[in-house]
């Protein structure tokens, strides 16, 4: 089969819409390019900060670090954009297949829901309570394999039946594929303002669900305290003790992302996302017509430099066994961004050294109770920077498009 390559979408879901409108030639107006993944990150309602713990019977405690909003973007940017779906959805394994195949024949790239633990290039172990259900591109097919883009620059070949079976793993999203229309230029301006003012009330105001000091400038300063404090139980100094149950806050597993992997793996750029996010005010600068707005870029290009720091911070480079985590982490996620298929079996490897640390940390963390404080307490000192300067840029903000 003939596959395409390098392929630009990095986020399940913005990256699919990219990806399926770059495929089918669809342009923006402002560039003449296709609509960036910044453009829609932008639109879908930008940039956040969520913090959430977690702890299931049988697994280990898990910190979450949300970068982007996470309240239905995907149909967000459908709606604001006015582009049409064509959705066909079926609860039987061969109609899925034969609409999968039809769509391709017709010169269309479907976007799929499919189980990331069901698809055998994610290298992740079979869990039963374990799924994710993540839109992903069909570029072609020969009825026994399927070519898709998910998340890499490279196209990735998948049997036709584990495809199927990954498909089928959950109800509400059980075979079902979308075909995409062009984008409404002429909702283009409304949909830019719109995804600005929604980013700035995930900052400011009380979220859509949830508590309001999981999300926004209230989420930084719960962070803030937790990471000092010594009594509260949801305290890093208790929830997450020195050993395996902060190195796993920290690095997390090759299932489960700690707090690394979300500022610098999770979407769809590094440093929290605040960089791609610069970038998108700038296209909005010419969008809107504002330049005012380009401070505020300006303003998250210092916040994106403050992300990156905190990352490097989580584990730092004078800390052999988290340093090494570290490295392994970044050069996975790299690969499978650049090379894809191609590297699954260094990928796998890297998954085994990974356990391999996380099993290591619970005998011979390398941190003491005093060190443990140190980290978590410069930790502090850097997200209270970011609080600060997004502070200023979300002003800027507010300032621009009033």
């Amino acid at each position: 089969m003939k596959t395409k390559t390098q392929l630009n979408g990095r986020h399940s879901e913005t990256g699919s819409i990219h990806n399926a409108l770059a495929l089918q030639g669809v342009r923006a107006p402002h560039t003449g390019k296709p609509y960036s993944e910044a453009l829609l990150l932008g639109v879908s309602g930008g940039i956040a900060f969520g913090y959430f713990t977690f702890e299931y019977k049988g697994y280990l405690p898990h910190v979450a670090l949300l970068t982007r909003n996470t309240f239905s973007p995907f149909q967000t940017i459908l709606e604001r954009l006015g582009i049409a779906q064509d959705i066909q959805q079926t609860n039987k394994a061969e109609t899925a297949e034969e609409n999968l195949m039809n769509t391709l024949e017709s010169g269309l790239y479907p976007i799929l829901w499919a189980d990331q633990f069901s698809l055998p290039y994610n290298c992740l172990p079979a869990d039963e309570p374990m799924w994710g259900m993540m839109p992903i591109v069909a570029l072609e097919s020969d009825g026994k394999t399927v070519v898709l883009a998910d998340r890499s620059s490279q196209p990735i070949h998948v049997s036709m039946a584990d495809l199927t079976k990954a498909r089928g793993r959950v109800k509400d999203d059980k075979y079902r594929l979308v075909t995409l229309d062009a984008p409404q230029t002429t909702k283009l301006a409304s949909a830019v303002h719109k995804g600005i003012c929604q980013a700035i009330s995930l900052f400011t105001e009380e979220p859509p669900r949830g508590a309001r000091d999981n999300f926004g400038f209230a989420a930084y300063e719960k962070l803030a305290e937790m990471l000092v404090n010594k009594r509260n139980k949801q305290s890093w100094e208790r929830f997450f003790a020195p050993g395996v149950r902060m190195y796993h806050a920290l690095a997390g597993s090759p299932v489960q992302p700690g707090a690394y992997h979300w500022i610098n793996t999770w979407g769809s750029a590094d440093g929290a996302e605040r960089g791609l996010y610069a970038d998108f005010l700038l296209e909005a600068v010419q969008i809107l017509k504002r330049p005012a707005l380009k401070e505020a870029a300006e303003k998250f290009r210092e916040s994106h430099t403050l992300w990156l720091a905190f990352a490097d911070a989580l584990l730092p480079d004078d800390v052999p066994l988290l340093a090494e985590s570290k490295k392994l982490i970044q050069k996975k996620h790299d690969l499978f961004i650049n090379k894809g298929e191609t590297v699954l079996p260094e990928i796998q490897q890297i998954n085994s050294r990974l356990n391999e640390l996380l099993s290591q940390s619970e005998n011979e963390f390398p941190l003491s109770h005093d060190q443990a404080a140190d980290l978590r307490t410069n930790l502090r000192d850097i997200l209270l920077k970011i609080k600060t300067v997004e502070e200023q840029a979300v002003d800027l903000l507010q300032r621009a498009i009033v």
